[in-house]
């Protein structure tokens, strides 16, 4: 490696860094934690069998899950100004990835919720427990612990997917990265040192992931 190469990544890898901490990092952190209500709440009201909002959910889910991420990004982004609503970059990443992410997480939510055995719902209503009290108390603690390993897996997806907002201007790593390329043209070492950097990004969550699943894991053995 010449040393014009090695003084380019050094020089560029804080300029790349600090976007991933300060962009891709809160808005995966902000579009997940908005996607999981949107996901509880879609599933439960599936679980529940409410027979509008179970076809409201069904369509919504239908429709983000059918259709490709950055096509969304752009129907927001560059679509809504011609009805006459202008979203700035970033807010505009956060409603997309949270209502991707929300489909996406509301079927594995509602899928852990069927796997409860039937008999945690009739048991908690016969104790004197009203629906929603069994639902929070009983059923959703158990198909969240089933759901945490793919929700987790949802999660790490999601920090690589931020890099299509680059598309919409949003200033996070791959834009960051795009920005630098154009004035030193550089693009194999510059993509890959931003890949390294994803990775890891990825490799932390990983680490948290397996410890969450063994905590989780000491939990059912002590039969909590």
């Amino acid at each position: 490696m010449d040393s014009r190469l090695l003084d380019i990544l050094v020089d560029s890898f804080p300029k790349i860094l600090i976007p991933g901490l300060t962009v891709t990092l809160p808005l995966t952190a902000i579009a997940f934690s908005i996607a999981m209500v949107i996901a509880v709440a879609a599933a439960l009201a599936q679980f529940a069998r409410v027979p509008v909002i179970t076809q409201i959910c069904r369509l919504y889910i239908w429709i983000f899950r059918g259709t490709p991420l950055l096509v969304q990004l752009f129907v927001v982004f560059f679509g809504m100004p011609k009805i006459g609503i202008t979203i700035a970059p970033f807010p505009a990443a956060v409603i997309v990835f949270s209502l991707n992410e929300g489909a996406y997480c509301a079927e594995t939510v509602r899928a852990a919720l069927e796997a409860v055995p039937s008999g945690q719902l009739e048991a908690g209503l016969c104790a004197g427990l009203s629906y929603l009290q069994t639902m929070r108390r009983i059923i959703l603690p158990q198909a969240m612990r089933t759901a945490f390993p793919p929700l987790s897996n949802s999660l790490i997806a999601m920090v690589k997917d931020t890099s299509l907002a680059a598309n919409i201007t949003v200033v996070e790593m791959l834009r960051a990265t795009e920005q630098i390329n154009a004035r030193v043209y550089e693009p194999l070492a510059l993509y890959i040192e931003v890949g390294l950097i994803y990775l890891l990004f990825s490799t932390v969550l990983t680490w948290l992931q397996r410890i969450g699943e063994k905590r989780l894991g000491a939990y059912e053995n002590r039969g909590v």
